[in-house]
């Protein structure tokens, strides 16, 4: 018997609906009418993933919440709430893998954005200013990528390519990692910052693409930006959520940092009456560091591929640690019978 798919969505559907559809006893709901269609179905789709309506829609039965939820995203942040993550019944999978190549180019413009002052250039132009001046070099400039899965290793990848010199922040210490060289361990924010004080002082931009987790949640605090090197810049194409962003401003507005590339907000969208907006040397992009030509069609086939896999009892891709927050390295699960 096929399964009682739901598909949460914003007026787009998938490209491969069809496919879907004679795979899955397939309904597509609103936000608005997810609490009606979500109780009693097999698996969820959250096409549109960035959102409350999961938590507040989810049946108070354990029994009729859907046993698969797979979200169109990297991050799994939104689906985080107990009931979820606390009923063995339920397996998460995520779309790991379509960002990563996407997201590191749009560092590497960020970055390149930010050296050679392109917002300025851009400005001057558009008052009809010829203004020549220098701009700064990324050749031989530190990065510290703070957040080791498969989009900080293609950022890390992509940054060593031009000539950047590159190490990271993860969970484990490695001092010989392919691709970050060293790998500093930060397990717990407050007791290991002092091991980390070295790094962030040595680093001329510091990338965030950790995923958000009660244990990332706020990581990047006025303490970790007092660390910084002065002149330093952050990029953050994680989650919002990883920054204090009020310490942000107040670094960046008494100039101890030179500047910001954010793609990621704590409320998105970034509120019109946000610093943020206006502060000199920040570029404010709305969360589509990732979003290239096709990557919905990528996404769809995606859930396609799992939910084939589902409908033949065979493992599925990218199933989430729930504990942790993402996809580990090794097997965590199999597809549920």
């Amino acid at each position: 018997m096929a399964d009682r798919l739901v598909v949460l969505h914003r007026g787009i559907l998938p490209h491969n609906a069809a496919g879907i559809e004679s795979l899955a006893d397939t309904v597509y709901a609103t936000e608005e009418e997810l609490p009606h269609l979500l109780p009693g179905a097999d698996a969820l789709l959250c096409w549109h993933s960035i959102t409350p309506a999961v938590e507040a829609a989810w049946p108070a039965d354990p029994s009729s919440a859907p046993n698969w939820v797979h979200v169109a995203a990297a991050g799994v942040d939104s689906l985080l709430f107990p009931a979820l993550v606390d009923n063995p019944r339920v397996l998460l999978t995520n779309s790991r893998g379509v960002y990563d190549r996407p997201i590191a180019e749009y560092v590497l413009g960020l970055i390149l954005a930010l050296a050679k002052d392109f917002p300025g250039t851009w400005e001057h132009q558009r008052r009809r200013e010829w203004r020549p001046r220098d701009s700064e070099r990324i050749d031989g400039r530190t990065v510290l990528v703070w957040g080791t899965g498969p989009i900080g290793r293609a950022v890390a990848r992509m940054l060593r390519a031009v000539g950047m010199r590159v190490s990271a922040v993860g969970r484990t210490e490695c001092a010989d990692d392919p691709d970050f060289g060293t790998v500093h361990a930060l397990s717990g924010l407050r007791p290991a910052l002092s091991g980390l004080r070295p790094a962030l002082a040595a680093a001329d931009y510091v990338v965030l693409a950790a995923p958000l987790t009660a244990a990332t949640r706020g990581m990047v605090d006025a303490s970790v930006l007092a660390s910084m090197k002065p002149g330093a810049r952050l990029v953050n194409v994680g989650r919002g959520g990883l920054v204090d962003e009020e310490a942000l401003v107040r670094h960046l507005t008494d100039g101890r940092l030179a500047g910001a590339a954010l793609d990621v907000f704590a409320h998105e969208p970034l509120p019109a009456a946000s610093p943020l907006w206006d502060l000199p040397g920040v570029i404010v992009s709305p969360h589509t560091a990732g979003e290239v030509t096709g990557w919905r069609d990528d996404l769809a086939d995606l859930f396609l591929d799992n939910l084939t896999r589902r409908a033949e009892g065979r493992e599925l891709r990218n199933v989430v640690d729930k504990e942790r927050g993402y996809v580990r390295e090794d097997p965590v699960g199999t597809s549920p019978t």
